[in-house]
């Protein structure tokens, strides 16, 4: 298994000045920066990760979420998909330089993303998480059930914080994305780290 990977994902909730200046505080400390600002138009989401790589996030990091145009045209890592999205066959045909991963929500879909070819999968919401609000999570059952079927890296989603996230990676995943739990914290930089702490315990139990 290749070490853990930590994702930061933004939940439309700053500006992308507020992101830049979280972001860079905690490079260090994670592997990828999810765009996820679904009111955001094309020009829009383009500016603002222009502004957050003018700041001097590397571009190969970022991960937009859903809009394989704006990707592309910034030559960012890759495009995170949904089950609204374009299929990933014709995404990586469209914009073959693009990683192209999808959230799934199931076994059956974690099957048919892999069939359609993504490069990772973001398996959740794993546990309960105020984004969610009254629904249950799926726990670490379903996670290790998808991680045993599937070849491709599965990452694990929703409600993880830094205590949790050793069992996540115990139980087989790549890695973990992260919303409130660094962009809300009174100290990102001291979570984000706790986070990493975690995911790398993980990691050396699973090695054991």
């Amino acid at each position: 298994m290749l070490r853990p990977t930590i994702h930061l994902i933004t939940a439309g909730t700053h500006t992308f000045t507020e992101l830049t200046t979280i972001v860079m505080s905690v490079q260090e400390q994670i592997d990828f920066f999810h765009i996820r600002e679904k009111n955001r138009t094309a020009i829009e989401l383009y500016k603002g990760v222009q502004e957050i790589i003018d700041a001097g996030f590397p571009v190969e990091r970022i991960i937009i979420n859903d809009r394989g145009d704006v990707a592309a045209a910034l030559g960012t890592f890759g495009v995170q998909l949904a089950h609204h999205s374009l299929p990933a066959s014709v995404v990586k045909k469209t914009f073959p330089g693009l990683s192209a991963g999808k959230s799934v929500h199931s076994l059956e879909e974690a099957k048919l993303a892999e069939q359609e070819g993504v490069d990772y999968l973001l398996f959740g919401h794993l546990y309960l998480t105020s984004s969610k609000p009254g629904k249950v999570g799926r726990g670490l059952r379903s996670l290790r059930e998808i991680t045993r079927t599937v070849r491709c890296p599965v990452l694990g989603i929703g409600g993880i914080t830094p205590d949790r996230a050793k069992d996540v990676i115990f139980s087989g995943a790549q890695g973990i994305a992260v919303m409130s739990g660094i962009l809300q914290a009174d100290e990102p930089v001291k979570a984000a780290k706790a986070y990493r702490k975690s995911v790398e315990e993980g990691y050396y139990e699973q090695a054991l």
